[in-house]
């Protein structure tokens, strides 16, 4: 019998819903390029049951890293193995993927409560625009919040020691 066979269920469930740390910034830097791609395609074709799908990846992303997420499974598995590896810490990309799913959430708001079209396709820009960032020139904004966040000490130091060391007080 397998020593996975024979983990407790809170072990396995533990197992899928973590964040991995650290994080392979070439596969963030790929999931944000499916980002952008698929807000694109929701922006040009008006497709807004796929504001749900995207909602989905940064819940999945969030509560569990690229294990739920079919754009984190593609990045990690197979795109990432061979461009490369560049770790970096996990919090900060977490903290992002959450900002990423507020963002979805209220295009969906926006949308489907609120029935504003222009409003949804704005919010969807914006996150866009956060995404071309990260994925083209490795500027995630929101790894940035997070650690301005961390510096002011709205976030403790024990979120993320390696954050700290890197972005402590001396840094800028």
């Amino acid at each position: 019998m397998s020593s996975a066979s024979n983990s407790r269920p809170i072990d396995r469930f533990r197992s899928v819903f973590s964040f991995p740390n650290p994080v392979n910034e070439v596969a963030a830097r790929l999931v944000a390029g499916m980002v952008v791609l698929l807000v694109l395609a929701i922006l040009l074709t008006d497709q807004a049951w796929l504001m749900f799908v995207l909602a989905y990846g940064f819940a999945a992303r969030v509560a569990s890293g690229p294990t739920l997420s079919p754009m984190g499974l593609l990045a990690t598995r197979v795109l990432a193995p061979r461009l490369g590896s560049r770790p970096v810490p996990g919090p900060p990309k977490r903290f992002a993927q959450s900002v990423g799913l507020i963002f979805s959430v209220a295009a969906l708001v926006a949308y489907f409560v609120a029935d504003s079209a222009f409003a949804a396709k704005a919010i969807l820009a914006v996150l866009a625009t956060f995404a071309i960032l990260e994925s083209a020139a490795g500027f995630c904004a929101g790894c940035f919040v997070f650690n301005r966040l961390m510096h002011l000490g709205l976030i403790p130091q024990s979120v993320c020691r390696e954050c700290a060391a890197a972005f402590g007080p001396s840094s800028q």
